[in-house]
């Protein structure tokens, strides 16, 4: 390729479209990175985005605020989470069955939802106003790119390491791990494992919803059914391959999110790309990434495991 590609420009484009396209991954991802420690595999992830981005999308549009808007995604994110709590924390039905059937049921809700309030029409959003953080947006190339956006960016790269500190160093978080790692002994010491489980349960909905939520009020300024398009999934292989660091979670999500917008980035300095490779690229990520790495991921014990007290 002429090296003339590679300009201030296609770099610029490419951070942007990266941030742009990989916070809905992040807030995902750390949302299953939760559930996964605590012994759940929230197969229904996407399901959570779709609901958290179409009520988003249509809290934000009749109020006028986004704030408002990502607060609906949170709640919509938990509300859907609570059938997992039903079914697979007291119920004790099988994780993965639950997850497609959560999924399927949503995409569902939300198109017919979006049929029945907008018919044909895609009403567009106001684009949110972005803040520059000061010396660090004059830095050439990637500073207008990753330290000019939208407050609630700023407020997601902080998660990375609250939630690291969560998982590590609070009793709270401790005991999420222990759920998934040793819920017997948790049991043991007098704590009650489902209870815990469903804590971190409604934590990743929180966070799946508003990763929806950014997706149809940032991202795209629009919903459209299915607006998703599998990235639920490649969350969830993200926060396996992150082995439960949120800072291998954000390098995932980061590498994903160039995946998904280097197509743009190419077209701006004149590389035009067939639509079929742009939509099969981050999926061709996921496989290699799972052929270099998938050996070397460390999953909880007792992941999509119930727990049933007194069992061993």
């Amino acid at each position: 390729m002429d090296s003339s590609v590679f300009t201030t420009d296609f770099f610029a484009a490419l951070i942007t479209g990266a941030i742009l396209a990989g916070m809905p991954l992040l807030l995902a991802a750390l949302g299953e990175t939760i559930s996964e420690q605590a012994g759940l595999l929230d197969i229904g992830l996407e399901g959570t985005m779709l609901l958290g981005a179409y009520m988003g999308f249509v809290v934000a549009n009749s109020t006028g605020s986004s704030w408002i808007g990502f607060l609906a995604a949170i709640v919509a994110g938990m509300a859907v989470n609570m059938l997992m709590v039903v079914f697979c924390v007291y119920m004790g039905r099988d994780q993965i069955v639950v997850g497609i059937a959560i999924l399927l049921a949503m995409e569902g809700l939300t198109s017919l939802l979006h049929a029945a309030q907008f018919g044909e029409s895609y009403p567009r959003l106001d684009a949110v106003p972005s803040y520059a953080i000061p010396g660090l947006s004059k830095i050439p190339v990637l500073g207008p790119s990753a330290f000019t956006q939208p407050l609630i960016v700023y407020i997601m790269f902080a998660l990375i390491f609250l939630v690291g500190w969560f998982l590590y160093k609070t009793n709270l978080g401790l005991n999420i791990r222990a759920a998934g790692w040793k819920p017997v002994a948790l049991d043991n010491a007098g704590v009650d494992v489902l209870r815990i489980r469903t804590i971190a349960s409604l934590m990743t909905g929180a966070l799946a919803g508003l990763g929806g939520g950014y997706m149809a009020i940032i991202t795209a300024g629009i919903f459209v059914p299915f607006m998703t398009g599998g990235l639920g999934f490649i969350a969830i292989v993200i926060a396996m391959l992150g082995r439960g660091r949120p800072v291998w979670v954000f390098v995932g999500s980061l590498l994903f999110g160039i995946a998904l917008s280097i197509a743009t980035a190419l077209q701006l300095v004149g590389i035009n790309i067939s639509t079929d490779v742009v939509q099969m690229l981050p999926f061709v990520t996921v496989m290699i990434a799972l052929a270099l790495f998938a050996r070397r991921s460390y999953l909880p014990a007792a992941l999509a495991t119930p727990f049933v007290r007194g069992q061993r």
